[in-house]
Formats: structure tokens, sequence, C-alpha cells
């Protein structure tokens, strides 16, 4: 058995990431927040599910401004609870490090999401997704009643033509760089 293929890319982009400046990280997130502000599904969402930034993923803090019902995800056991979220509302640190949600605060209702920004570490061109490895994006889009439109978030560097596709990997109708807004075609 050689090494899991993913978990060489894993470290490949991990690296990608790492070795962006500051300067350039926040110059790429505030394009990348611009790039999803200015596409066309930006107006017609309402309820966003979001992420906070984590190890070099780009930081779309900037976005919470905007008028719009937010998500977060908060880690319990193996799936993602999803809790509404304002600037300024209180944030604990969960599983992994990352910050969370208070567990208190209240949960979305998953019938109304418009919009889901995904954290990855690299997209493919085809719309498939290296994440951590721990398979709760996969698990909580499985769970969903109904598709939901995906946008990966990505730095520019980290949007490939192609990644391995597992069996269970559900893919992203778009991918967001620094760049710009790509939609996925079939």
């Amino acid at each position: 058995m050689g090494m899991d293929p993913k978990k060489q890319l894993r470290q490949t982009f991990k690296q990608r990431r790492r070795s962006l400046s500051e300067s350039a990280w926040q110059g790429a997130s505030q394009a990348i927040c611009h790039n999803l502000c200015t596409s066309d599904l930006w107006p017609k969402a309402t309820t966003v599910l979001s992420y906070l930034s984590h190890h070099r993923e780009p930081c779309l803090n900037a976005l919470f401004q905007k008028t719009k019902v937010w998500g977060l995800p908060r880690c319990v056991g193996q799936d993602l609870a999803w809790h509404r979220y304002q600037t300024g509302d209180r944030l604990i640190s969960g599983k992994f490090g990352i910050r969370e949600p208070d567990p208190a605060s209240p949960l979305i209702d998953l019938a109304h999401i418009d919009l889901v920004l995904v954290p990855a570490l690299a997209c493919s061109e085809k719309g498939d997704r290296l994440g951590y490895g721990a398979g709760f994006y996969d698990r909580f889009f499985a769970s969903l009643e109904r598709p939901v439109i995906t946008v990966g978030i990505v730095l520019a560097s980290c949007f490939v033509p192609t990644l391995p596709r597992d069996p269970w990997d559900v893919p992203l109708d778009y991918v967001c760089t620094e760049t710009g807004f790509f939609k996925i075609s079939e």
C-alpha cells in the first residue's frame, strides 16, 4: 500500500498556503470577498453558511457585515451544527482549535439555506474538493433534504485541473478564488 494520494496532496496545498505572506493572504482574502459579492448568486442569497478562517484559509469575515442571515459551523461528534451568527457574537474555541459559535446560540433552519461557502485545501476545475479528510462537509451535504448551491473557497494556487475523487465526494457548483468566480460545468 502506498501513501494515500489525498494525504500527499494535503501536504502540498497546506505548503502553498503557508508560503503566502500575511499581506498577500489578506489581499487574496479581500479579492475573494469582492468576487463573491459581485457574482450573480450573491443578490439572490438570503441565508448563507460560511466558516471562520483557520490555518490560512481565505478569510471571509468582511462578508459578515453584509445583510444576510449568516450561519457558522460547530463540530458536534462527527457532524456539523449550524448556528446563526452576527459580527460580535461570542465565539468559543472548539474541536481542532477552530473558533465556533456559542452552543447556546440559535440554530439555522437548514430548509432555508441559499448558499454554502465551503472551505477547502484545494478545488478542481471539475468541482472536486480536497478537504482535511474528516468528511464533515461530505456528511453534511449528504444529510440535506435538497441540494444547495456550494461555492468552494480557495486561493488561486490551490485551484487545479483535477483532484482524486471518491464515490462519496459531492462536487461543488462553483469555485471562488482571488482571480475569479468560476461555474463548474457538468
